[in-house]
C-alpha cells in the first residue's frame, strides 16, 4: 500500500492540473465583474482637459446616455482601440465622454492631436483619484452610463469590432428600450 501512496498522489496532481487546463480553457480570464453595474456612477467633478478652469461633473452629463472611455497617452491599447472609436462614435448613439487618465495634459493634448478626437466631452484626471471611485485597473477601460448616471456596462481592455457589436451595441440599445 505504501508503494502505491506515490502512484495515487501523482494522479492526483495530475488530476488538479487537468481539472485548471480545461477551466482556464472554459473562462474568460480577462472578464473582472464589477460591483458598480446597475449602481449609480460614483460623483466627481474633474477639469476639462482644454480648459482646466472648467469642471465636468456628474450632474453636468445627467440626462443623456454617454459612454466615459478612459484613456492616456502612455496607454499602448488606447492607441489600438482609437481608431476604432473614431469610427464608430457617431453611429452609437450615446455621448462619447473622454475621461485622460494619469496623463500629463500636454501630453494626452499632442496624443489627441496627432491621433483625432472622437470625444464629445473630455476631462482630466491627472492624480487618478476619481478613477479609483469607479473601479479603474489601468487604460483602457469605458464604462456605459444611462441617462440617470447608472452604470449599465463595463468594458476592460480596448474595444475590438466583436465586442462593440456583440457587447456595446446591445447595451445602449437596451438603454432605449427602458426609457420607452
Amino acid at each position: 500500500m505504501s508503494r502505491l501512496l506515490p502512484f495515487v498522489a501523482f494522479l492526483a496532481l495530475c488530476g488538479l492540473f487537468g481539472f485548471g487546463i480545461w477551466w482556464n480553457s472554459h473562462h474568460d480570464q480577462t472578464a473582472i465583474p464589477s460591483p458598480l453595474i446597475d449602481k449609480p456612477a460614483p460623483a466627481f467633478a474633474l477639469p476639462e482637459l482644454d480648459a482646466p478652469e472648467r469642471t465636468v461633473t456628474k450632474a453636468s452629463l445627467l440626462g443623456k446616455p454617454y459612454l466615459l472611455n478612459v484613456f492616456a497617452s502612455w496607454c499602448i491599447e488606447c492607441g489600438v482601440e482609437h481608431p476604432l472609436l473614431q469610427a464608430e462614435a457617431p453611429t452609437l448613439g450615446v455621448t462619447l465622454v473622454g475621461y485622460n487618465y494619469k496623463d500629463q495634459p500636454a501630453d494626452a493634448k499632442a496624443w489627441l492631436a496627432r491621433h483625432g478626437n472622437p470625444y464629445e466631452v473630455l476631462m482630466a484626471d491627472l492624480s487618478g483619484k476619481t478613477a479609483i471611485d469607479f473601479g479603474v485597473y489601468a487604460a483602457p477601460e469605458s464604462f456605459l452610463i444611462d441617462a440617470q448616471g447608472v452604470i449599465r456596462y463595463k468594458h476592460i481592455g480596448p474595444f475590438t469590432p466583436e465586442v462593440i457589436e456583440k457587447e456595446l451595441k446591445p447595451a445602449i440599445a437596451a438603454l432605449s428600450e427602458k426609457s420607452s
